[in-house]
């Protein structure tokens, strides 16, 4: 993986930007370059996988390929075991599409709200994709 260009952070959101580099800021000689640094880099990426690994795949893939950047991104959401793992990969949309975390969690709550607080058991899941549009690699 030639990472002699820099690693492109594959995502708009500040928080995550400045959560990745830091993480990333103790290697030294590699360039950490955000989609903000790059001019025309607004077109959306359509998440259609049925995991977590698959999306992260799908949006590394996308960003690496247009820009020629080895390309780190990620997905992320919320798993409920009482929900069967919901809302899971939707947990951006769990609420409707453009809904505020405020709504997300309102609406998770409702959903739990005669579930005893002994069975609200979730767990935040992330999984980071590393994808070089050269040697077609991934990391995950």
């Amino acid at each position: 993986m030639d990472l002699s260009k820099g690693i492109l952070i594959a995502t708009s959101n500040k928080g995550k930007i400045k959560e990745i580099k830091h993480i990333l800021s103790d290697i030294e000689h590699i360039k950490i370059i955000s989609l903000t640094e790059i001019h025309g880099h607004g077109f959306d990426i359509e998440e259609h996988g049925k995991t977590f690994q698959e999306n992260a795949l799908i949006k590394a893939k996308a960003y690496a390929e247009k820009f020629g950047y080895v390309a780190l991104a990620d997905d992320s959401g919320l798993e409920v075991d009482y929900l069967n793992g919901a809302p899971g990969i939707n947990s951006a949309r769990y609420a409707g599409e453009n809904a505020t975390d405020e709504e997300r969690v309102k609406k998770l709550l409702g959903e739990l709200k005669d579930v005893p607080a002994t069975k609200r058991k979730a767990r935040f899941k992330c999984v980071i994709c590393l994808y070089d549009p050269v040697s077609n690699d991934k990391l995950f």
